[in-house]
């Protein structure tokens, strides 16, 4: 496990504390339609964090071309069990490089929050990296209260109770977060490092990175669709 990031209950856990059992059974909600309304029918897209693919197959079959990344041999697995055929890449993000453009890169599951400052540069590093001149980014962030109102649930359709218990300052600015996820007959928890990002914040981490915010997408701003920066 990486430090400061746990978590427990059945099946495999990676090294972030994402439990691939749990992930399997999740649904996707509304982020598919907010991905796909976005961006051009038919594009390619570079799914960074694909986990187990719980968005990657809804997209697949709204037309669009997409490669999966993880660092899971477990989750990838999971991918290619949902959509026959896909291309899946085992590897970190912020050391991916394919040596080639796509229409859209997606990061979600705000893996822009990441605690680690360099991590998350160089996800956004890998987004710039990958992503064609007259492409786009899309990119999840949290709430502007994600991290001060708690605890808070959620019932997800998938028939889990969604909690997040806690998030205690641990340094830095970081909080450590407490998730749990339970079903009548199972459950999970993860423990990970967030970062909260005011707007400017987020909006100088991409520029350093050499994206631009375009539009946010959603009201609470939780998506938004950025553009490269041309040199």
């Amino acid at each position: 496990m990486r430090e400061g990031y746990e978590g427990t209950g059945p099946g495999a856990i990676t090294p972030d504390g994402c439990a691939v059992d749990l992930y399997s059974r999740l649904v996707a909600g509304a982020e598919p339609g907010i991905v796909a309304a976005a961006v051009p029918a038919g594009a390619t897209m570079l799914e960074l964090g694909s986990g187990v693919g719980r968005l990657t197959l809804p997209l697949s079959e709204r037309g669009l071309t997409v490669t999966a990344v993880d660092e899971s041999a477990e989750m990838l697995a999971r991918v290619r069990e949902r959509v026959p055929g896909i291309r899946t890449v085992q590897s970190p993000i912020e050391t991916l490089d394919l040596e080639e453009r796509f229409d859209v890169v997606l990061l979600a599951s705000f893996l822009v929050h990441t605690g680690d400052r360099a991590v998350r540069d160089g996800l956004l590093a890998a987004c710039r990296r990958h992503v064609a001149d007259d492409g786009c980014v899309l990119v999840q962030r949290e709430g502007v209260d994600w991290h001060t109102r708690v605890p808070r649930e959620r019932e997800d359709p998938s028939g889990c109770t969604v909690r997040i218990a806690s998030a205690e300052p641990v340094g830095d600015g970081v909080n450590s977060v407490v998730a749990e996820y339970v079903f009548p007959d199972a459950r999970w928890t993860q423990t990970f490092r967030s970062r909260p990002l005011t707007k400017g914040d987020f909006e100088a981490c991409l520029d350093a990175a050499g994206l631009t915010v375009e539009t946010y997408l959603t009201d609470d701003g939780t998506w938004v669709r950025a553009r490269p920066k041309h040199r």
